[in-house]
């Protein structure tokens, strides 16, 4: 039974799911869904702003876009594991996953990753010409992403660039074309990414540092603080801009005004020396995306 503080033991995958299961889902992550809200939140807001005006969102996108991010976090988080199995084992939060543990083989996780990413290339074929090709066009962050840790000190951007792709592609499925209008909220996904899992890494930064890993947790130090300031206050405005571009109501601000109040909570409260409340902080941005993709959603609705 797992023990580490990543993997809790005698949770729902502990008591429903058969034994043959369990290292393959807690390898994709399903333990623990906040990722892939992270991932599928950007797709979401851009479906709700590509919608025409009086009208609510594809729910056949969210459906089909909620499937990809599930899958396609999974596969990240495989491709993550596979790549890190050797400095996993030597730290306390992640040395029990089932790669750097022993439990699942290599060849497994290969195996698994080419089912995940099936399912991906379906979900991915059943959306527009556009879409399609803005989808093959994010695997290389996918791919890229893990190794970042070891050359420079700012993954968490190619993490940002990676996880918020969704911003783009989520327009293209609704209107088969780039939209201009995706990019400042593309932007902002890459700073709110700096912002949530830069909180996330100070969990590690005693372990990172020890093993050579790099993050920004361990670049900004004791000034993080106020550099997530100056990140949330990017995001903020870029998604104003977005808006403005994109012609939403006033529901819309609303949304991103409550979204800035979460900001200054988080960035305020977070006791970025507790990992227990770095993890707690992270969590909540589920919540703030759920404000921001509902602001965007009624200032559709209005026109």
């Amino acid at each position: 039974m797992y023990s580490a503080s990543d993997i809790h033991s005698g949770d729902w995958i502990d008591r429903y799911m058969p034994a043959g299961w369990r290292p393959y889902m807690r390898l994709a992550r399903l333990d623990r869904p906040i990722g892939t809200w992270l991932l599928l939140l950007p797709c979401f807001w851009s479906i709700a702003m590509a919608a025409r005006p009086g009208e609510g969102p594809d729910l056949r996108l969210f459906i089909l876009f909620a499937i990809g991010a599930l899958v396609m976090r999974g596969a990240g988080c495989t491709i993550n594991d596979m790549a890190d199995r050797d400095i996993d084992i030597k730290v306390a939060r992640t040395a029990t996953r089932p790669l750097a543990s022993g439990v699942l083989t290599m060849t497994q996780a290969v195996l698994f990753l080419g089912l995940q990413l099936l399912i991906g290339l379906f979900v991915l074929l059943s959306l527009t010409e556009t879409a399609i090709w803005l989808g093959i066009a994010s695997l290389s962050l996918v791919a890229a992403y893990p190794f970042m840790k070891r050359i420079t000190w700012w993954p968490q951007v190619v993490l940002g660039m990676a996880f918020n792709w969704g911003a783009l592609l989520g327009w293209a499925a609704v209107r088969d074309e780039f939209g201009i209008e995706t990019i400042p909220l593309y932007l902002a996904g890459i700073c709110w990414t700096l912002v949530y899992d830069t909180i996330y890494a100070h969990q590690d930064k005693a372990d990172d540092a020890l093993v050579g890993v790099k993050s920004t947790a361990l670049r900004f130090g004791k000034d993080t603080k106020a550099w997530l300031t100056g990140f949330a206050i990017a995001m903020v405005l870029l998604i104003a801009i977005a808006f403005e571009s994109a012609q939403l109501a006033w529901p819309a601000y609303l949304g991103l005004i409550l979204v800035a109040a979460h900001l200054i909570w988080q960035l305020k409260d977070v006791d970025l020396d507790k990992p227990k409340d770095c993890l707690a902080k992270f969590k909540s941005n589920r919540n703030l995306g759920l404000l921001l993709l509902l602001g965007i959603i009624l200032a559709r609705w209005l026109g």
